[in-house]
């Protein structure tokens, strides 16, 4: 059995924020029940004992939502005495949690201090490009609250990253955004394209990015990036240290970039399980936590099918000599076709720009990275 990754939505699509581009909030409209309530121990229970009969070496835990906070310290606490009751040897248990920040206090940073959980934070730059999408429920701005949670992650040691959901908005502001980070001493980062809805009925909401504009961002980012670089400052951002590790003859450790979809146990809080987070619908519903094995839904026809829409490889792609590291991105991010066929990603242009004016120095910066390992 491979080491597994087992996403948890604990809050189902509950939330104590509002932001404009929530995807979940659109996934969770387009199925019978919106939300799915919230997990139980019984049920936290189950996916624990599961994965860990399933997995080999690691098992990973990645709690996301909605806002997984909103389940509350006590189920994290019940959490951590499963998996020391079900843990077998040889096998490394690792917690991850992804979080808006909103209700973090002393009590939550020394319990991720102190159980060794990852934190990743959302936080889209500076105030004013923070607060143009990132609101609470209120309509009040956030983040005051999400720069008072960060003070308390590093008071406490906690290890954590940024993750910057990237719009048409801030991706013209990409000097202010890591100039940000930077000075906040931010030194691990991901960026990631906003998600239109499924339906865009209502014309184009305002945070759309555009393939130009992404492609834009790409390369701007990158320069600002490759100068701290060329000055021995490393900056870790997901995507570029995913490119530098295909170069090297690695696989990608992000999904979105390894050019076709894996089953990623997605448990949503009825314990129905799906198996990526951007469908978390009905259609793909693999069987419930605790009544299926991970082995069977893993090779259920639904799984295999899921899998197999993502392996078209467009015509044009096929000639491209970007291809090898573009791999047509996240199938979210791809066109279907009038057929229902899964086709080219709406972001062609912009990894195109980006590979065939940066391509020279992605691959000088592993010399670099190299040689500062070694001073």
């Amino acid at each position: 059995m491979p080491p597994i990754n087992i996403l948890i939505k604990p809050a189902s699509s509950a939330c104590n924020m509002a932001c404009q581009y929530c995807f979940y909030k659109d996934v969770a409209a387009h199925r019978e029940q919106e939300f799915e309530g919230m997990l139980s121990i019984e049920s936290i229970e189950k996916v624990i004992q599961a994965g860990m009969e399933y997995a080999e070496h690691i098992c990973s835990f990645a709690f996301q939502g909605g806002e997984p906070t909103l389940s509350g310290l006590d189920f994290y606490r019940q959490v951590v005495v499963l998996q020391k009751q079900y843990a077998k040897p040889g096998v490394e248990i690792r917690n991850a949690i992804q979080t808006n920040g909103y209700t973090i206090d002393e009590e939550w940073a020394a319990f991720f201090k102190e159980n060794h959980f990852l934190v990743g934070l959302s936080l889209d730059g500076p105030a004013e490009l923070h607060n143009r999408n990132r609101t609470d429920v209120q309509g009040k701005d956030t983040f005051n609250r999400v720069m008072q949670s960060v003070r308390l992650l590093k008071k406490h040691n906690v290890e954590f990253n940024i993750l910057c959901v990237v719009t048409g908005q801030n991706a013209r502001s990409v000097e202010k955004l890591y100039r940000f980070y930077r000075k906040q001493n931010f030194r691990w980062l991901q960026f990631i394209p906003c998600i239109d809805p499924f339906d865009r009925a209502d014309g184009e909401p305002c945070y759309t990015l555009t393939a130009d504009g992404y492609g834009d961002f790409l390369v701007r980012l990158f320069d600002l990036w490759f100068d701290d670089l060329r000055h021995g400052e490393y900056i870790s951002i997901r995507h570029l240290d995913n490119w530098l590790s295909i170069l090297l003859g690695e696989r990608p450790e992000a999904c979105n970039m390894a050019g076709c979809c894996s089953v990623q146990f997605v448990v949503e809080g009825d314990g129905g399980v799906y198996p990526c987070d951007f469908y978390v619908l009905d259609e793909w519903r693999l069987g419930n936590i605790g009544e299926t094995g991970l082995a069977d839904m893993q090779n259920s026809e639904t799984a295999k099918r899921f899998v197999r829409q993502s392996l078209a490889v467009p015509e044009e792609c096929k000639t491209c000599q970007w291809f090898g590291l573009c791999r047509n991105g996240c199938r979210r991010d791809r066109d279907i076709l009038p057929n229902g066929v899964i086709g080219q990603n709406i972001y062609c242009t912009a990894y195109k720009k980006f590979f065939s004016e940066r391509f020279r120095q992605l691959a000088q910066s592993i010399e670099c990275i190299q040689r500062m390992q070694y001073r």
